[in-house]
């Protein structure tokens, strides 16, 4: 039987999600457990690969087994792992349903401190010596919707078959100091969402004007687009399923 599993983490102390050989992931933390408490070796899959640093409201993963699961499993598995991984819910699915290949939106929320604050220091970008000019950088975020190319906010030398993602949604708000932007798309590449975020903040900074990121983006060129925001500041917050 195939089962989803719906959990959050804090990445501070992982280097991200995906079992990396010589350093500690969240997937080889959630196999161990779910490998003990069910007494066979689990393998997971998950629905996406965030990088060192970043965090997970909301998340999935599938794993099978022949065991009929109830949420007791839940308990006994917030019991045994770490603080900072959270399990919320298991439940079975088709067995053929895959926590990555099934998703069909992705979304990630971005958080930047206007104003030095010791609170938020490992939870936002601490961006408070010089002011950003948030119109212009949602000016900038629209001109993403004219693009599906997304090459410049790229990783280089990753595995990616393709650099094509639709947008959903790309915005900035402001609630006092906390500045968040929120961006949904069908697919994100590697470390994307971090070359974008860069790239708006050089855009609210004044170095690059809202018209500027279409030559960034059509440059297809990592070199083109801002440096990449800390890995602190961003949080996945859903994952979208057709379960039915």
């Amino acid at each position: 039987m195939r089962y989803f599993i719906e959990f959050s983490y804090n990445g501070k102390n992982y280097f991200g999600y995906q079992i990396q050989p010589n350093a500690i992931s969240v997937q080889e933390e959630l196999e161990k457990a779910l490998s003990t408490i069910l007494r066979e070796e689990i393998k997971t899959t998950g629905a996406g690969r965030t990088d060192t640093g970043v965090h997970a409201k909301k998340i999935f993963a599938h794993f099978d087994t022949e065991k009929v699961l109830d949420q007791e499993l839940v308990r006994r598995l917030n019991s045994f792992l770490p603080a900072d991984i959270s399990i919320k819910r298991i439940f079975p699915v088709k067995d053929d349903f895959h926590a990555r290949f099934d998703a069909t939106y992705r979304t990630y929320e971005y958080y930047i401190s206007l104003e030095k604050n010791p609170f938020t220091e490992e939870s936002a970008w601490q961006h408070w010596r010089k002011s950003l000019d948030v119109e212009k950088m949602n000016e900038a975020c629209k001109i993403l919707f004219e693009y599906d190319d997304f090459t410049s906010f790229a990783k280089l030398h990753t595995d990616n078959k393709t650099n094509f993602c639709k947008m959903y949604k790309a915005e900035w708000e402001q609630n006092g100091s906390e500045l968040k932007f929120t961006v949904s798309a069908n697919r994100f590449l590697r470390n994307m969402v971090r070359a974008i975020v860069g790239t708006m903040v050089e855009v609210g900074s004044g170095k690059l004007k809202p018209e500027d990121v279409r030559k960034v983006i059509e440059d297809k060129h990592r070199n083109s687009a801002g440096t990449s925001a800390p890995a602190h500041g961003l949080y996945l917050v859903d994952v979208g399923y057709d379960f039915e």
